[in-house]
């Protein structure tokens, strides 16, 4: 497999590149987790190659670091074919699709990450290259514009979004199939720590195999990175093993409590609970007060924090639950909501 990644896709950081060439499994037999998911795409696979046909066009939605691109590259690899990769941000005109349209060939996969932010002019450009694998361009304007369609390869588009309720309802019925990836279980965790330790040559012990899975935020690209942290400070301190005491010393430092919260999680618990009096409170509310981005509380901290029971969202706003309250010390409230 190829993977072609145009200019228009995001820049990654040497980091991100060592987690992706060196971490990221090259099989399904190799990606721990998402059986469901696993199993449905076994069958898509070996049906279209039965057909010799294209994948149909796939939408691949959940939280961030759950293996959506992972998915793309193992499935461009089932089909011994080429993978281009760009992002809905990179694409800005309907040139910028027909220009990575026009340069696939038969049976490549197209993966659009944050497909979300595609704007409708560029979707509905997209929507005759899926169903119909024609691209049509028009040339001129007013009167004398023209459409001129052009015939393109068969290809399969891989979508992926953490925000599937953005999408156009037009749009999400071109795919053939979606699947939500859910969080991992502590025990996949565990298992992806360890494979990506023995890929690293880190020696591990079993309980700080535990240790990172706990911080982990159930996702497996926070894992790795935590795994990273935990031997490089194994290493300053003079020991060859990540053992568990290495392992909590780096999470202390990276201040990740003991429910893998960081400090940003735990100060939007504080802000609702201290300054809302517990919510309900809006999110333009909760980012000004923390001077951060809504759409990085939306799509990083808050389906965790949900996810663990601290946070819930109402029709008024978010409020801090009961448990969420537990754990900052604080005492509950009546009125607060207990999950």
């Amino acid at each position: 497999m190829n993977v072609k990644t145009p200019e228009t896709a995001p820049k990654s950081t040497l980091d991100d590149q060592v987690l992706d060439h060196a971490l990221r499994p090259k099989t399904f037999q190799e990606y721990i987790g998402q059986q469901q998911i696993k199993d449905n795409l076994r069958i898509l696979l070996e049906a279209a190659k039965k057909r010799n046909e294209p994948v149909e066009h796939l939408l691949l939605h959940g939280p961030s670091g759950l293996g959506k691109t992972t998915l793309a590259y193992l499935i461009a690899h089932s089909l011994g074919t080429n993978l281009k990769i760009t992002s809905g941000t990179a694409l800005e005109k309907a040139g910028d699709v027909g220009s990575i349209l026009s340069s696939l060939s038969d049976g490549d996969v197209l993966f659009i990450d944050e497909v979300h932010r595609l704007n409708r002019m560029v979707e509905e450009v997209i929507y005759p290259a899926m169903e119909n694998f024609k691209l049509d361009i028009i040339i001129g304007k007013g009167n004398m514009a023209k459409t001129l369609q052009i015939d393109l390869p068969h290809f399969t588009l891989i979508a992926a979004t953490t925000k599937i309720s953005l999408l156009s309802a037009p749009f999400r019925s071109r795919f053939g199939a979606n699947f939500r990836l859910e969080f991992y279980t502590p025990e996949d965790i565990e298992k992806i720590v360890l494979r990506s330790a023995e890929k690293l040559g880190v020696t591990i012990e079993p309980e700080a195999l535990t240790v990172i899975a706990q911080s982990s935020r159930f996702t497996p690209r926070v894992a790795n990175r935590l795994l990273k942290r935990a031997r490089d400070y194994a290493q300053v301190k003079g020991t060859s093993a990540v053992t568990a005491d290495m392992a909590q010393g780096a999470m202390a430092m990276l201040a990740i409590d003991k429910s893998g919260l960081e400090e940003t999680d735990r100060q939007i618990l504080r802000v609702i609970a201290d300054k809302f009096d517990g919510g309900p409170v809006g999110i333009k509310t909760i980012a000004a007060a923390l001077s951060e981005e809504e759409a990085t509380i939306e799509d990083v901290y808050e389906p965790y924090l949900m996810r663990m029971g601290f946070l819930a969202r109402t029709s008024k706003g978010r409020v801090i639950t009961n448990s969420g309250l537990q754990h900052l010390g604080l005492k509950s409230k009546e009125k607060v909501f207990d999950f």
